[in-house]
């Protein structure tokens, strides 16, 4: 008569660094949910930012309560994402919570950006930030 809960059944596709460089050059968006002054320190070329958290200190950390939301006004619930934060583990409970929402194609960065950086000849750029529109 138990019911299980939907964020313990979904399974998190997940892709490495190469496969997420090929992806990405195939029409992917990277999502990076890494905090705001992290992401501005450098990025993967074209990512848009979303902070997964609002907030993140020794005493603890608190998610943003609308990422969510704030993804679906940049992209779609059928759009093909990467989702990477600086090592992977974020980024892997950022895309459970979008998986849950319904968002349908959406892949962990395993590693993170950092692996991101070191898989191929990829640099962070600073200037290079898809404007939304």
């Amino acid at each position: 008569m138990a019911t299980a809960d939907k964020e313990q059944v979904i399974t998190i596709p997940m892709v490495d660094a190469d496969e997420a460089h090929k992806l990405v050059s195939s029409g992917y968006g990277y999502l990076d949910v890494r905090m705001s002054e992290d992401f501005d320190k450098g990025h993967a070329a074209g990512a848009r930012n979303i902070p997964y958290y609002v907030y993140v200190a020794p005493q603890g950390r608190a998610k943003n309560p609308h990422f969510e939301e704030e993804v679906a006004a940049l992209y779609g619930k059928e759009d093909h994402l990467i989702v990477g934060c600086f090592t992977g583990t974020r980024s892997k409970l950022a895309s459970s919570d979008l998986l849950n929402a319904g968002f349908k194609n959406v892949r962990n960065l395993q590693g993170g950006y950092r692996a991101f950086l070191q898989s191929a000849t990829q640099q962070p750029t600073n200037d290079e930030q898809t404007s939304v529109t």
